[in-house]
């Protein structure tokens, strides 16, 4: 059955509006704040999962329009992002992006002992590390046909992805749990002044914490932005290929967001400053779909064919999420109201991706208020110093004996 884009289109939009009710409807899921593009997708996700077990049936949905939502969504990002304000903040994102790297770093750690310990090529053990949590799924196919191609390694490419989806779906689950948890450290319950750390700052009503906030806009603001999204695509999928195959390469979506950034802060400095409201409303729309049209089109029986020893490494590399974000990440980032955000979000890229990051932290500041540093914080070393610490990871852990 294939679904074409329109289709494709419309079932997105329907996803995000039964995630809104089923977030609605099911205590549990406002309890442990499961964002509501996660709650739709896995529904359809299992749907297209029984048709394709049961009926015989495989549903195949034109996810053209999935890459320029992902893309416009970092733009947007780059577009929010103050130089200004990152300088403020300059501090605490080096000490996050310690704690992230040293996650990357473990995870391989673990990825590969695990793989020994089965007897399986530990080469298995950094794809189910770093490679497709932390990388996602465009970083593990990459990595996949490496390791195919110069390492010999069959199904690598296959294996990445099936990590990558495990990964994104559990990327998405336990953020919440784990700010629900931490929260209780912190004696504050939803509604309470204590947690909002960051509201001293001056409020941002057009945030991206606020997604269901009223965000008025005009036309030409809307225009505006939408032409400063489409150059950042524009030049920053030009800057990729001038980069590509150098020391010096990117994903797309990274090169976006430096474009974005470019854009805002050069325009601040003449005096025509972005339309907040306007970013921040794309913004949320376009995660809103890119994330329900990621989470529908997963291929859930890709997991049921993983191999026990890889599987256990996955299931291993949960734990050690849930354990690092409670016991250190959130430790290190002050034990406080932003620092579960930060473990939220920490959740969301350290299994998933950036997109589902946000989400976490959306779901919980939707619920528990602002947290301005983290919104600050988490998109520049999700989307962008990740990258690079991850691939120089990998890199220098294949150049271990075992490898060779």
């Amino acid at each position: 059955m294939n679904v074409k884009v329109y289709g494709t289109l419309v079932v997105a939009s329907l996803v995000l509006l039964v995630g809104q009710w089923l977030v609605a409807a099911v205590p549990i899921l406002r309890k442990w704040t499961i964002p509501e593009p996660v709650a739709g997708g896995i529904v359809a996700a299992l749907i297209v999962f029984g048709l394709h077990s049961f009926a015989h049936t495989d549903v195949a949905f034109d996810t053209s329009l999935q890459a320029p939502l992902m893309q416009a969504f970092f733009a947007t990002i780059g577009l929010n992002a103050n130089l200004a304000n990152l300088k403020q903040g300059g501090p605490v994102l080096v000490r996050f992006l310690a704690v992230v790297v040293a996650l990357l770093v473990l995870q391989n750690v673990l990825g590969i002992a695990l793989a020994m310990a089965f007897g399986v090529d530990p080469l298995f053990g950094l794809l189910g590390g770093s490679v497709s949590l932390a990388g996602g799924h465009g970083t593990g196919a990459a990595w996949g046909a490496v390791f195919t191609e110069h390492h010999g390694l069959q199904s690598a490419t296959e294996a990445a992805i099936a990590c990558a989806t495990f990964g994104l779906i559990m990327g998405g689950i336990l953020g919440g749990p784990v700010a629900q948890h931490l929260m209780k450290r912190i004696g504050a319950q939803a509604g309470d002044a204590a947690p909002r750390a960051s509201d001293a700052a001056t409020p941002d009503p057009y945030a991206f914490e606020e997604p269901k906030a009223e965000q008025p806009t005009t036309p030409g603001a809307f225009i505006n932005t939408l032409t400063l999204i489409a150059i950042s695509l524009a030049v920053g999928e030009a800057l990729s290929g001038l980069i590509a195959g150098t020391a010096f390469e990117l994903p797309t979506f990274v090169c976006v967001l430096f474009v974005g950034v470019l854009l805002a802060n050069g325009l601040s400095l003449v005096g025509r400053p972005v339309a907040e409201h306007a970013v921040a409303l794309i913004g949320n729309v376009s995660l809103a779909l890119f994330l329900a049209m990621a989470l529908m089109t997963l291929r859930l029986w890709d997991l049921a064919a993983l191999a026990l020893p890889v599987f256990t490494i996955l299931a291993a590399q949960t734990l050690l999420m849930v354990v690092y974000a409670i016991f250190v990440t959130f430790r290190v980032m002050g034990a406080n109201y932003d620092a579960v955000v930060l473990s939220a979000g920490h959740c969301g890229f350290g299994l998933g991706a950036t997109p589902t990051a946000i989400a976490n932290m959306q779901a919980v500041t939707a619920r528990f208020g602002h947290s301005h540093l983290a919104f600050l914080v988490v998109p520049m070393v999700a989307a962008f110093f990740i990258d690079i610490a991850n691939a120089i990871t990998i890199k220098l852990f294949l150049m271990l004996p075992v490898f060779h």
